[in-house]
């Protein structure tokens, strides 16, 4: 629950943020006219992610257990390629993020009138979609289904108060300091989901080595322990670990995040002082 109440508070206020920087630009550019398509392409991007969600949970049934397992492993495996571009992609970006989205905007009000439910939909929806996925596969990863989606909801709306907040001027974060951070958690997280992917190809049959343990600590962490359970909740450990699944998590989490806090180090401090506090004050 902890793990998904992270992913959805990362990516909400990902998601909120672009609300936020649009809606302060549409304002400060005398634009109010043009926000309820803002929103509508909010609304597509929700529904979207939704249906997205729907059909991850619902669209494996019915088939074999091979089958299921090989899907599982292999959209646990996209899904963490799709968190390790998203963190990189933030660290690196996130100070052009408001000219970016100021410049579609511009463009958008220039042309057709279904422009800018276009570029809230396309920057609302990445965000929602990449969310539905990896909320699917951690979710999993901890073999639950009910407390996942509940950290997964609670984070979100968490997420929505604190854009809520960004945009009344009330509170004031520094983002690149919470995104640094929460990326070396996903990262963590994304290591844990990856090794379950892994675990399902192996039971699909399409890797080997199932049978071929690194560790078995079954006897003093059980699975069904409320310690295991936290454990697998929050870093998708598991007990019984295979080689594959070992080498996996190292060889992924090892240099990701070597490579993510060296990324995160170049920004000088005038620039990193520029993400802390971005102008989200403008409201009506």
């Amino acid at each position: 629950m902890t793990a998904n109440f992270l992913i959805g508070l990362r990516e909400g206020l990902e998601a909120s943020l672009v609300v936020v920087l649009l809606m302060a630009y549409l304002v400060k550019t005398d634009r109010r006219h043009l926000i309820p398509r803002l929103w509508a392409g909010v609304g597509l991007a929700i529904a979207v992610s939704l249906a997205f969600g729907a059909v991850l949970t619902f669209g494996p049934r019915g088939l074999t257990f091979e089958a299921q397992e090989a899907i599982g492993g292999g959209l646990s495996i996209v899904a963490v390629g799709l968190v390790t571009w998203m963190v990189f992609w933030m660290a690196r970006t996130a100070r052009s993020l408001g000219s970016e989205l100021r410049s579609h905007v511009d463009k958008a009000a220039d042309g057709a009138a279904w422009g800018l439910v276009l570029v809230a939909a396309l920057a609302v929806g990445r965000e929602g979609l990449e969310t539905a996925l990896f909320i699917w596969a951690a979710a999993q990863a901890t073999g639950q289904t009910t407390f996942p989606l509940l950290g997964a909801l609670l984070g979100l709306l968490a997420a929505a108060g604190l854009g809520y907040l960004l945009h009344r001027g009330v509170l004031k974060v520094n983002l690149g300091r919470f995104f640094t951070w929460t990326g070396v958690g996903l990262i963590v997280i994304a290591g844990g989901v990856l090794a379950y992917g892994i675990h399902d190809l192996q039971e699909a049959g399409i890797l080997p080595g199932l049978h071929n343990l690194a560790f078995d600590v079954s006897a003093a962490i059980p699975p069904s322990s409320w310690y295991g359970t936290l454990l697998k909740g929050t870093l998708n450990f598991s007990p019984a670990t295979t080689w594959l699944e070992a080498a996996a998590w190292l060889l992924y989490v090892v240099p990701v995040l070597f490579l993510y806090i060296r990324a995160n180090r170049k920004p000088s401090t005038q620039a990193a002082s520029k993400t802390s506090a971005p102008v989200v004050a403008a409201h009506p």
